[in-house]
């Protein structure tokens, strides 16, 4: 069986990154770009950033901005209507997954039509061609969707949100520059980088894992485990690391997939409008402890990356429980909730936990589960 690995064709990092876009722009003789932003981020700025480039260069573009924090089908589709009528031939999606997940699937849809019930994009869509060009900056460090093949969005009739996994969705150039998050309050980044977090001890768990992909998830969680807490506080070393650990971690959970922390962490989303880095962040610890058993030695590895120092001495409930309390820490320490207490109403832990297994994150979980355990999950955190 061949692995596959999928990423950008380009990409850029480090402060001042976005002044390439004007230039990758006319290299790829683009005319028109369709520029996805929320509301928050032009309200406050974020996106004149970016505006100011295309404006200095002569870029022409449009600015589309119907999108919500967990995007809906109603977001996806005002959004293909917008673009088809906005004669833009590229798109800039500019934010955290909420932009980038709009952009992805309005671009899949423009480029294969067929595809335009929304619905019909969820799991491993057998989309033919690739989507309208994307350049993506991201705002936050959490989702790493620049680098990503993956996007979600919220089935708000049904109260779920559909993970979508298709390669032609990928950006064909990410713009990280962490001059682009240094407005992020502290409760978001902590949030995002705790998502980043879990993408990186996720894809090194998965089933899916092999050599290359573990390279990325140990590094990204060593590089987002020293400055998360310094990007919580606003410092530029804080920032610099999460930017790129965020990244790393992207580049591999994209091609190994996640498990059931994300399972789990989507219905909350759904059903709740849990901004997703707090729900995965208070899941962790609790689904690390229950799939230490299928890891093998891995903890030893993430306790190591997590700054834990003589594991090479420790057995292996030692090493493993000083993982989970390392990721527990570094939550406390960026002020995230220990529980679902104020979350989840136990009447709707039985369509939870039904949502988590039925969700297309889950098979990749190291550990072979059931409803009944992802049941008692939700209940332990309750």
């Amino acid at each position: 069986m061949a692995n596959r690995f999928v990423l950008n064709e380009t990409s850029y990092h480090g402060a001042g990154a976005i002044s390439a876009i004007a230039d990758e722009a006319k290299s790829r003789a683009f005319k028109k770009a369709f520029v996805c932003s929320d509301p928050d981020l032009i309200k406050f700025g974020v996106t004149k950033k970016v505006l100011d480039v295309l404006d200095n260069a002569g870029l022409a573009y449009e600015v589309y901005s119907n999108i919500k924090p967990n995007p809906t089908i109603e977001n996806v589709q005002s959004g293909v209507e917008a673009y088809k009528a906005s004669g833009a031939d590229y798109i800039i999606a500019i934010g955290g997954g909420s932009s980038m997940d709009t952009a992805k699937a309005v671009g899949i849809i423009i480029n294969n039509p067929e595809f335009a019930d929304v619905r019909s994009l969820e799991g491993v869509a057998p989309t033919k061609n690739k989507c309208v060009p994307i350049i993506a900056v991201p705002t936050t460090a959490g989702t790493a969707a620049e680098v990503t093949i993956n996007y979600v969005i919220t089935d708000v009739e049904n109260n779920r949100k559909m993970v979508c996994v298709d390669p032609h969705d990928i950006p064909v150039v990410a713009v990280v520059d962490p001059d682009m998050m240094s407005t992020m309050p502290a409760g978001l980044t902590a949030a995002t980088g705790m998502d980043a977090l879990t993408h990186a001890i996720e894809g090194y768990i998965t089933a899916g894992a092999w050599e290359l992909s573990d390279m990325f998830h140990l590094k990204a969680i060593e590089i987002i485990a020293r400055s998360l807490r310094g990007a919580v506080k606003n410092t530029p070393e804080g920032r610099e690391g999460m930017a790129l650990g965020q990244y790393v971690a992207g580049m591999g959970f994209s091609n190994v997939g996640l498990g059931i922390v994300h399972s789990m962490a989507h219905p909350l989303g759904a059903l709740y409008d849990t901004p997703h880095g707090i729900a995965n962040a208070i899941i962790l610890p609790t689904v690390m402890e229950y799939n230490a058993e299928a890891t093998g030695d891995k903890y030893k590895y993430i306790a190591q990356a997590m700054g834990v120092a003589g594991t090479e001495s420790m057995s292996v409930e030692e090493y493993r429980k000083a993982a989970i309390d390392a990721v527990k820490q570094l939550s406390v320490d960026v002020g995230i909730p220990t529980d679902l207490k104020d979350i989840v109403k136990k009447e709707d832990v039985p369509f939870l936990a039904q949502s988590a297994y039925d969700d297309a994150c889950r098979p990749g979980n190291p550990k072979e589960t059931s409803v009944e355990d992802i049941t008692k999950l939700y209940e332990s955190l309750l």
